[in-house]
């Protein structure tokens, strides 16, 4: 969908008609203007008029206010029926797909009007769309949340320019995914891209990996070789843990944001580049800077646009179809009980995506058939120790454990019911109403996991 709309044209055929289109904006005010202008020019005629009309003039003013008043006010009825039944067809046509919310009376979100119920299915459009728009843009980033669906609108917006993308998240948030979509989505997609990690080589080396080396640099340099930089060349450079790297370094990358050259270990000839970068790092930068660990200068050249990636905690409404990705990876597919999916759902995940992964990947190995809660980690099943003084055995006070379950409960049930929150309330027991203050208590993306 993405690769395929840009570049298409229309050929038209000679017999076909040019149509214009009008803005509803324009068109309804100019319609209700004329309305008004008809009924000025009625009333003039009204106390003009020839002898053989002249009897309209002795009625009372009141009756002709009322005639005229009628008169726009069945217009205007006749000419608004005429532009929103087309709308309110759709929307009685859409409410009967399964996928969509059914708003019964009942319902805490009682639509009160037309334009209301209109406005309130094109959301429901809206982040359906959004969604197949991202599976089909982004189909190795799984997540259709609403914080999710914020992180594509940025990578769709700052990929096609040549922009200095800072990426920020804690560890195994998917922050390279990331930088991968915005690589593939930009006019640099097919020319080099070279992922370097900036703690995986020792301080000693760094410089030579970056920028490369002259032959008898030092002890060791057999002959010269080209840096992560100039093999990137014309294309895209990922430095990830960016808030790792040496001060001494951070200069020399800074050189090359404001300079676009570099040299090489022991070589004195300036080499140019045309590279863009994108970094990625799950420190605090500004904590950093304020401390002198991190260059302030090197930071705001850096920190150009920004994209945050939140931790699985916070959406946890994505929970379940990262489950079922991992589940699709391997060659038997296994099954997961629904008591085994509320504790995923309601866990805090330190590690993010990442130990997700590692979680079911242990768990598909341990199981047979279902996966159950017994497959999962202890500290999935309470067995690190009983709540002690009102806190759980990870730190965290009670009331907080019970809102993370609360949440992985009501998540699983609309994920079962696909999207629809009366069957949910009916999995959970409760009303809808009480569902409904539960979802906007702990901010649940329902539109995400209508698609699950």
């Amino acid at each position: 969908m993405g690769s395929h709309r840009y570049g298409k044209k229309r050929i038209k055929c000679k017999n076909e008609k040019k149509k214009y289109y009008v803005s509803l904006y324009i068109l309804i005010p100019v319609i209700y203007t004329g309305i008004s202008i008809i009924g000025v020019i009625f009333t003039y005629q009204l106390f003009n008029s020839n002898e053989k009309t002249s009897w309209i003039l002795s009625l009372n003013p009141v009756y002709i206010i009322t005639a005229i008043s009628i008169f726009a006010y069945l217009t205007s009825v006749i000419i608004t029926h005429f532009f929103l039944k087309p709308f309110i067809q759709f929307v009685e046509k859409t409410k009967k797909i399964p996928i969509f919310t059914n708003y019964t009376p009942d319902n805490q979100e009682r639509i009160t009007g037309d334009l209301e119920n209109i406005a309130k299915v094109f959301d429901n459009v809206a982040n359906i769309l959004s969604s197949i728009e991202a599976k089909e843009l982004f189909p190795d980033i799984i997540g259709a949340s609403a914080s999710m669906r914020n992180i594509f609108t940025q990578i769709t917006k700052v990929a096609p320019t040549d922009t200095t993308v800072l990426i920020t998240g804690e560890s195994g948030t998917g922050k390279e995914l990331v930088a991968q979509a915005i690589y593939e989505h930009s006019p640099r997609h097919g020319k080099p891209f070279i992922k370097f990690n900036c703690i995986a080589i020792p301080e000693g080396l760094l410089e030579s990996e970056l920028f490369g080396h002259e032959k008898g640099a030092f002890t060791g340099a057999v002959a010269r070789k080209k840096g992560k930089f100039e093999l990137a060349d014309g294309g895209t450079i990922f430095l990830d843990e960016i808030g790792d790297m040496p001060l001494t370094t951070q200069a020399k990358i800074l050189r090359v944001l404001q300079e676009r050259e570099f040299e090489r270990v022991g070589g004195t000839g300036k080499i140019q580049v045309d590279v863009r970068i994108i970094v990625a790092t799950n420190k605090n930068l500004t904590e950093m800077v304020k401390t002198g660990a991190f260059r302030e200068d090197l930071f705001y050249r850096l920190n150009v646009f920004n994209i945050h990636l939140p931790p699985l905690r916070e959406k946890r409404e994505d929970i379940p179809a990262l489950v079922n990705h991992f589940f699709g990876s391997a060659e038997n597919a296994a099954l997961i009980s629904s008591r085994a999916m509320q504790l995923l759902v309601g866990h805090s995940w330190p590690g993010n995506i990442r130990e997700l992964q590692n979680v079911i990947k242990r768990a598909e190995v341990i199981a047979e058939g279902s996966i159950e809660p017994r497959h999962l980690p202890p500290e999935f099943n309470g067995e690190n120790g009983v709540p002690k003084n009102g806190q759980a055995s990870d730190g965290k006070p009670i009331d907080e454990r019970l809102a993370e379950i609360e949440t992985g409960l009501i998540i699983e049930a609309i994920t079962r019911a696909g999207g629809s929150q009366a069957r949910a309330a009916q999995f959970l027991g409760i009303n809808q109403r009480s569902l409904w203050h539960r979802i906007k208590k702990y901010k649940i993306d329902v539109s995400a996991l209508k698609n699950q």
